[in-house]
C-alpha cells in the first residue's frame, strides 16, 4: 500500500480505464456524496445519494402490479419504488443477508404506513436462483446488484486489501447470475433495470452485453431519455467529478418481448 493506503494496484487499473480523469474522479468519491431528501409516500423523510434515484425512476413503476426488488437492502429503492407503485401494486423485497434483511425491515417499518407495508413481501432467497422457482410474473424487476463500490474503498482505504482485478471479475459473473435470473423472473412486456455503484465497465455494460448475446430472441435494450450522467453503450453511468457529488451510479434498461 501506498502511504495513503492506497493500492499501487487499485490505481493503475483504474488509471487504465479513466485515464487523467482518475485522479479528479478518486478525489470526487473521497468527498461527501450529495444526498437527496426522499418524502413521496413516506411517513418520514429518507435520505440518500441523489443518483440512487435513476435507477428506480427507470423502472417506471406506476402501471406495474407485481414488482421484484431482488437485493433490496438497505432499502432506499425499495422506499422509492412504494412511493411510486399505484394502490393495487405488490412489491417483493429481497436480501439473503439476515444481517442486511434485519436493516431493510428496520426501514420499511419506519417509513411506510400499514397500506404499503400490507403490500410489501420481504424474502430471504439467493437471488441468482429466483429464476429457478418464478418465471414469467413480474411486471418490474430491479437488479441492483452487489457490486465493487469503489467510492467506499476510497473513503475506506481499510476495505483495499479485499480488492483485486479477479475480484472484480467475480462480482461481474454473479452480477450476471442475478441479471439472468431476474430476468427470467420478468413477464413478457416487463422492464427490468440493472445497476451497480461500480465504476468497472466488467461490471456494468459487459454485464447487459452478455445477457443479449444468451437472451437476444427474447430481450432487448431500452435506451433512458435521461440526460443527467453520461451514456455508456447500453445504459448511462453517474459519476461525482461530473455530477455534482452525485454516484457512481451505473443503470441499463431491457425489456422482455411479448412473445416470451
Amino acid at each position: 500500500m501506498s502511504k495513503k493506503g492506497r493500492r499501487p494496484d487499485f490505481d493503475t487499473y483504474y488509471q487504465d480505464l479513466f485515464g487523467s480523469r482518475w485522479e479528479g474522479l478518486k478525489k470526487a468519491m473521497d468527498a461527501d456524496p450529495r444526498y437527496t431528501e426522499l418524502q413521496q409516500g413516506l411517513l418520514k423523510p429518507y435520505y440518500l445519494d441523489a443518483a440512487s434515484l435513476f435507477p428506480v425512476q427507470a423502472l417506471n413503476v406506476e402501471q406495474a402490479k407485481n414488482i421484484l426488488d431482488l437485493c433490496a437492502a438497505p432499502g432506499g429503492k425499495a422506499l422509492a419504488i412504494a412511493g411510486n407503485m399505484g394502490p393495487e401494486a405488490n412489491l417483493t423485497v429481497n436480501d439473503r443477508s439476515s444481517q442486511r434483511r434485519s436493516r431493510l425491515r428496520r426501514v420499511l417499518d419506519e417509513h411506510l404506513a400499514s397500506d404499503a407495508l400490507s403490500r410489501i413481501t420481504v424474502t430471504a432467497h439467493d437471488a441468482s436462483r429466483w429464476g429457478l422457482y418464478e418465471q414469467n410474473l413480474y411486471d418490474r424487476v430491479l437488479a441492483d446488484v452487489p457490486c465493487s463500490s469503489e467510492r467506499h474503498l476510497v473513503k475506506e482505504p481499510k476495505h483495499l486489501k479485499d480488492w483485486s482485478p479477479a475480484r472484480t471479475r467475480h462480482l461481474a459473473m454473479q452480477a450476471y447470475a442475478i441479471l439472468a435470473a431476474g430476468f427470467t423472473a420478468l413477464k413478457p412486456g416487463g422492464i427490468l433495470v440493472y445497476s451497480t455503484c461500480a465504476l468497472s465497465p466488467k461490471e456494468n455494460d459487459e454485464v447487459i452485453a452478455k445477457l443479449l448475446k444468451r437472451r437476444g430472441d427474447s430481450c432487448r435494450p431500452i435506451m433512458t431519455g435521461s440526460e443527467t450522467g453520461e451514456a455508456t453503450e447500453y445504459g448511462r453511468i453517474i459519476l461525482p467529478d461530473r455530477a455534482n457529488g452525485m454516484g457512481p451510479i451505473y443503470y441499463a434498461s431491457v425489456a422482455k418481448n411479448e412473445a416470451f
